[in-house]
């Protein structure tokens, strides 16, 4: 409607991109999870196993306790896991005690990366390619 009633140019991104990207303000348990599921998948990787997707699994529910799993991308591709109905509060717009609950274990703890000079201060990735390991072009 900008664009076209209005002649405006416009950009629009959901806030929900921004925080999924956001590192500088991600919990210690985010930060050990990220790191647990990537190594698993590079082992995995090694192992020659292929078609699949590492899961956290919640073990406990008393205190915050879980465990890697793999799971066959043919169980998860193109699935989608909904949100609890009893996690959302009756007028939609926010949730449940019982939802923070649940929630709360993943957002305890600060992991702040390093700073320098004002900005986060990142890993730089060595990309040392590995050898092709296909017999032939892969066809998309």
């Amino acid at each position: 409607m900008l664009k076209h009633a209005l002649g405006y140019k416009y950009h629009w991104a959901l806030a929900d991109y921004l925080q999924r990207s956001a590192r500088h303000i991600a919990s210690a348990v985010d930060v050990r999870q990220a790191y647990a599921v990537g190594r698993e998948a590079v082992e995995r990787a090694l192992l020659g196993e292929t078609s699949v997707m590492i899961s956290i699994r919640r073990t406990l529910q008393s205190t915050y306790d879980w465990s890697l799993e793999t799971l066959p991308l043919l169980h998860v591709a193109n699935t989608e896991k909904c949100m609890p109905s009893d996690f959302i509060r009756h007028d939609g717009f926010g949730i449940t005690q019982k939802a923070r609950h649940y929630l709360e274990p993943l957002i305890v703890g600060e992991s702040y990366p390093p700073y320098i000079n004002g900005l986060p201060f990142y890993v730089t990735l060595k990309n040392i390619l590995t050898p092709k390991r296909l017999k032939k072009a892969f066809n998309t």
